[in-house]
């Protein structure tokens, strides 16, 4: 099975293979100097909203986290302004919206949101299909000048998964809906990432914790990578994207950014790298607890590979192989020497 990716750009896809300090670490590639924003970042109490929020902050923006939980004690974003609600509940007003110039929604639902006794086609629909173009309109009537929607790489690198996916849809819907709303006094685009790998200061992330034990070989788990392969891109480079994208991007477009092209075990093999455990790591055509099927929409076996727009790539200037610096990060926050 195969997938084509032309309709944004010169997208291609190959299917079927076989197999510190805080600020010092958020440095920019790109210079804005001169352009000082007051930045909500929905979702910026997690891994891809905290990065970006605390990058923006390095930069000389104003910063203040909105979630439905305050960050996690001890950690670098526990340091900024907090905005606490849940957009899928209506729990921001336009009065606390309307206190920002520009807001970033890094808030998209997956299958780590899902609620108890929920069906996950229905909550993709209500948190993402109406939620986000929703809350996007409450930002447009609040005054807002520019909102960017952090979203999926899924609906531009794959399409034809939007009619038979409901995840892939709600994503697609999300960020179609939202951009719907740009005019001439509110900014809309988008930034369309693959899969992220990358730390936050002090952030716990329970999936790069268990990767990382896995790389060390203490779980048992044979060293193997499930058949296929994806895009992948930091949390450094997904950061810098998005300031570029707020400041010099076009109003109603979407960004497919990305990074390296790899196969899953590719990837696997650079925590064993990390974890001074390097060994071979093989591509397997059976699932893998520590990525399961669930969790590869364009389906184990299949290989989504992509360069991004060269005329994007100019204007984003966001850093290019970078996975493996942003895995050695990973990995030195859990390591057990």
């Amino acid at each position: 099975m195969g997938y084509s990716a032309n309709r944004n750009g010169p997208y291609a896809v190959v299917s079927g293979h076989p197999v510190g300090r805080v600020l010092q670490t958020f440095g920019s590639q790109v210079s804005f100097k001169g352009v000082v924003m007051n930045i909500l970042i929905v979702g910026g109490t997690g891994m891809i909203g905290g990065h970006a929020a605390l990058y923006m902050k390095s930069q000389g923006h104003q910063v203040t986290l909105a979630a439905r939980k305050p960050a996690q004690p001890g950690s670098a974003l526990a340091a900024l302004p907090f905005l606490q609600g849940d957009y899928i509940e209506g729990g921001f007003s336009a009065a606390q919206l309307g206190a920002f110039d520009t807001i970033v929604f890094a808030a998209g639902n997956d299958i780590r949101h899902l609620p108890a006794d929920t069906k996950f086609d229905e909550h993709c629909e209500r948190a993402n299909t109406i939620g986000v173009p929703r809350f996007a309109a409450l930002a447009r009537s609040a005054g807002v000048r520019k909102f960017l929607v952090v979203g999926s790489f899924y609906p531009q690198v794959a399409p034809a998964l939007i009619d038979t996916i409901a995840y892939v849809r709600s994503r697609h819907l999300s960020d179609s809906g939202a951009r719907a709303l740009a005019n001439d006094q509110f900014f809309v685009c988008s930034v369309n990432a693959p899969f992220v790998v990358g730390a936050v200061p002090g952030f716990h992330n329970a999936m790069f914790e268990a990767y990382t034990r896995y790389a060390e070989g203490v779980l048992g788990i044979p060293a193997y990578g499930p058949a296929g392969g994806t895009n992948f891109i930091s949390t450094q480079s997904l950061s810098e994207a998005i300031l570029a994208a707020l400041i010099r991007g076009e109003s109603g477009k979407a960004y497919l950014v990305g990074d390296e092209n790899l196969l899953f075990a590719d990837y696997f093999r650079m925590f064993f790298r990390a974890a001074s455990n390097d060994q071979p790591v093989p591509s397997l055509d059976q699932s893998h607890p520590m990525l399961p099927d669930v969790a590869i929409y364009t389906g184990r076996g299949n290989v989504v590979s992509y360069q991004p727009d060269a005329a994007e790539m100019a204007l984003l200037a966001y850093r290019r192989n970078d996975v493996q610096r942003a895995v050695n990060e990973v990995v030195a926050q859990y390591h057990k020497s």
